[in-house]
């Protein structure tokens, strides 16, 4: 296998103190790393350097084996996608909010491949709709959908059902899980439940105050 993204020693301090220390993982393609730990841990911290939203005080990033700091940052973010804890949407309809990336690049957008995206997120006839009229797990399902029309090689996950219910959580990891076997996406999620790690995850890293403290495959690590 060949690794997507890997992390040499990444570390990144904030007055004086590590949030993120020395931390060197690696994910396959087609791999979810599950990434777990208590509050504080550096877990969020240790997603937002993946892509730049947070800038490393040592170490690196490589994607594809080239350091990050050689891709230019939008061509970066393009391809390392990330979907937050509580998305911010861009105010106005789904279909504008889910094409921003390709409207920013001055691309062109497939009309046909939109609408499939949406039905896949079980939003078929969402286009038109307001976004401010979304529940939350509606609009975490836009958010999810917005990257992956990216067409992002990773794509960073940072408790993307924490603020929700049992059902819209349900159906939010069913879409990740199906995603993932259409596209043949790899995952970095942050998640504080292990059961939904051992549901999604191929291997997890354990994160405390910073550091990894434990790293391999899921079965072995979350027992």
């Amino acid at each position: 296998m060949t690794a997507v993204i890997e992390t040499e020693r990444l570390t990144r301090e904030v007055c004086g103190d590590r949030i993120v220390d020395s931390v060197s993982l690696s994910v396959d393609e087609g791999d979810v790393l599950g990434v777990l730990g208590p509050s504080g841990a550096g877990k969020s911290s240790f997603l937002r350097l993946l892509n730049r939203l947070d800038e490393p005080t040592a170490g690196t990033v490589y994607l594809d084996g080239t350091d990050y700091r050689d891709v230019p940052p939008q061509e970066l973010r393009h391809r390392v996608g990330y979907v937050p804890q509580r998305p911010a949407l861009r105010s106005g309809t789904v279909r504008e909010t889910v094409t921003v990336g390709p409207q920013l690049r001055g691309e062109s957008v497939d009309d046909g491949r939109v609408e499939s995206l949406l039905d896949r997120v079980d939003l078929s006839e969402y286009g038109p709709r307001k976004v401010d009229e979304l529940s939350g797990g509606e609009a975490q399902r836009v958010a999810i959908a917005r990257s992956v029309l990216n067409r992002p090689e990773v794509l960073l996950l940072d408790e993307p059902t924490s603020s929700l219910d049992a059902a819209s959580e349900t159906r939010v990891e069913e879409l990740l899980a199906d995603l993932r076997d259409e596209f043949g996406l790899t995952y970095v999620l942050v998640t504080h439940d292990r059961e939904q790690a051992r549901r999604l995850a191929d291997r997890v890293a354990v994160f405390e105050d910073g550091r990894v403290t434990a790293e391999g495959p899921v079965r072995e690590v979350v027992a």
